[in-house]
């Protein structure tokens, strides 16, 4: 049977480790784990423009107990693991969300859900903001802008709105609160081909068009680079603006942010167990420390299973594609906004 050709372009940028090389700068290795960032699936109530994951309402890679259960391994087993990122997709429609919030705080570890924050109105999720108030978990939530027009064009129909009314939710039971210690933390991305504008400039906006006009309290604000993968990558190629954002994106590299690269002390973990170097190469399936895809075997343990403490990966290679102009950009960017 033939099969049909793909109409995706297969999108080929730049060389980073070139970049690398030409500021003197030696190839990326990695220092300590200190923290498990896990993308427990694509299943998401929304489909967002921006989406470099493509999650959305039909995906189905959705992980296991099984894996959920390696997970709290490696944090009982590796004391150095400060954080539990938890990812996806929205995370909490995964059936292991709480539980893994539940043993990882017994476990002394910090907790990141990487909220849409509409999903507290999906049937069932009601109760999720009492629930994380409870175990401490600290929210970092996607409001890409402070007014409803812009939301909404980027995560569409009303999607603002239930952002705020979700935001006073958080507020009502302390996130946001000095001295609560319920971390309330917000992420703007740029509705295009852009970069972010300065973090503590816009920080400063944020909050107070957010609290004049509906009373919202936040803790800090990240701004992250969009990526030049997936959704937003085919979004940029039907707009022909792709090879003018890679071109941005290389003309503002900064050599200064690759010490505070999030993948020197982070470990990507996929729905089904696989390790990855970030979040970005867990997309575009580049295995830890592997020069991409077709590269074969990775040049370190493939999956949850293969490790055990996971001091021996440090000084690893770390795997790097044209994709990583983004976070070296401007003021950089990372899952904790600017690097700069």
């Amino acid at each position: 049977m033939r099969t049909r050709p793909s109409r995706l372009r297969v999108f080929e940028g730049p060389d980073f480790d070139a970049a690398l090389r030409e500021a003197r700068v030696p190839p990326l290795t990695r220092r300590a784990v200190t923290t498990l960032q896990l993308n427990v699936g694509k299943l998401c109530n929304m489909a967002c423009h921006h989406c470099h994951v493509e999650a959305g309402p039909k995906r189905r890679e959705v992980m296991r107990e099984t894996v959920a259960a390696r997970v709290l391994e490696l944090l009982r087993d590796n004391p150095r693991v400060e954080l539990l990122d938890l990812t996806g997709g929205a995370p909490e429609m995964n059936p292991s969300f709480r539980w893994l919030v539940r043993e990882a705080r017994a476990l002394g570890r910090r907790v990141i859900d990487r909220c849409n924050l509409t999903v507290f109105f999906e049937p069932g999720m009601g109760d999720l903001p009492a629930f994380m108030a409870e175990h401490g978990v600290e929210v970092v939530a996607s409001l890409p802008c402070y007014t409803a027009e812009n939301v909404d064009a980027q995560r569409g129909k009303d999607a603002f709105r239930k952002s705020i009314d979700a935001l006073h939710l958080l507020n009502a039971l302390g996130y946001g609160e000095p001295g609560s210690g319920l971390e309330l933390d917000l992420v703007y991305n740029p509705l295009g081909a852009t970069l972010p504008p300065p973090e503590a400039a816009l920080e400063a906006t944020y909050r107070h068009e957010l609290r004049a006009l509906f009373g919202v309290e936040f803790d800090r604000l990240f701004t992250i680079t969009n990526m030049p993968i997936k959704r937003f990558a085919h979004q940029l190629d039907r707009e022909g603006q792709y090879d003018a954002y890679m071109g941005l994106l290389v003309n503002h590299f900064n050599a200064d942010n690759v010490r505070g690269l999030m993948c020197r002390d982070l470990l990507s973990v996929g729905w089904d167990g696989t390790l990855y170097d970030c979040d970005f190469n867990q997309m575009l399936e580049i295995g830890l420390g592997a020069a991409a895809p077709s590269a074969g075997a990775s040049a370190g343990p493939r999956t949850l299973w293969d490790v055990g403490s996971l001091e021996a990966l440090e000084g690893a290679p770390i795997a790097t594609a044209s994709h990583c102009f983004g976070c070296t950009a401007g003021a950089g960017s990372s899952c904790s906004g600017a690097l700069r």
